[in-house]
């Protein structure tokens, strides 16, 4: 190999190289990587114990917020959650059991933990019902951006609640990391997991 060769090739390797690397995959960067969604809490579960969000540390969490009342969008939501939940569990079970449904009620004059256990467990297994007092249940939707609020339809004698639908998937830290499509399918679930839990 003469010099001019050798001197050809000292630059062109390291361009192929450079190039190639400019070419390489980068790691995609989660929807709600930044936001200030999520905190602490501390509220009661279905059993009637006090638990905090350092029980679900090194788990992935999806929260939802809704309330057992609730005509309509809750139970098709959590019936999604639950359903995706259990394709995950028959296609990755390792994945699955990294993650955890918890379910948070905006309705705490109602929703006692008794209610709140009946509720989640007719969506499946290993699902977290929390409830608490008003001031508890205030300051967690604070943490996670959600807004509800009671209202009373003419002529009803109980009441509703209009409240934000969104489930969050939160990484094992707590960190915000991608919206759970709850809305959608049991499917589209299961694929937001597949596609963000590690």
């Amino acid at each position: 190999m003469n010099r001019r060769h050798f001197a050809l090739m000292s630059v062109t390797l390291p361009t192929a190289f450079a190039l190639a690397a400019c070419g390489a995959p980068q790691p995609t960067k989660s929807p709600l990587a930044g936001s200030s969604i999520g905190g602490p809490f501390s509220l009661i579960n279905q059993k009637g114990e006090r638990v905090t969000e350092r029980d679900f540390a090194g788990k992935y969490r999806i929260m939802y917020f809704g309330y057992t009342y609730c005509p309509d969008v809750c139970p098709v939501d959590m019936q999604n959650i639950g359903a995706g939940m259990a394709r995950l569990r028959q296609s990755d079970p390792d994945l699955a059991k990294r993650v955890v449904p918890i379910f948070v009620s905006v309705d705490p004059e109602r929703d006692t933990p008794a209610v709140v256990g009946k509720f989640v467990s007719a969506f499946g297994t290993g699902i977290i019902g929390l409830t608490g007092d008003p001031a508890q249940i205030a300051k967690v939707a604070k943490e996670y951006a959600v807004f509800y609020k009671k209202v009373q339809p003419d002529g009803a004698d109980g009441y509703l609640i209009n409240h934000s639908r969104a489930a969050y998937l939160m990484g094992p830290g707590g960190d915000p990391i991608a919206l759970v499509p709850a809305d959608e399918s049991p499917q589209a679930v299961a694929d937001t997991l597949r596609k963000w839990v590690t």
